[in-house]
């Protein structure tokens, strides 16, 4: 991995903060995941002047979760998880 620094506004900041509190997450682990999020709905080609990118919506669903610690360990290791 790449180490980097980056500088947020304080609102934001705390934000993030509870997420990763509520998800029992890294703050780093909330930062790559926003900037997956990012990078993957950004559109490839370049905005023309003038035109604002926009997230499409979130999609609405639930994960039905049998084992939730057994979730949190593979997601922790970094293992792809095949649902």
């Amino acid at each position: 991995m790449v180490r980097t620094q980056i500088q947020l506004p304080e609102p934001l900041y705390r934000e993030i903060k509870r997420l990763a509190l509520q998800q029992d997450w890294s703050i780093a682990e909330v930062i790559r995941r926003g900037a997956v999020n990012v990078v993957r709905h950004y559109p490839h080609e370049k905005l023309t002047p003038g035109e604002d990118f926009r997230f499409p919506a979130p999609i609405r669903a639930r994960l039905k979760v049998s084992d939730p610690e057994r979730l949190k360990e593979l997601l922790r290791s970094g293992q792809e998880l095949t649902l």
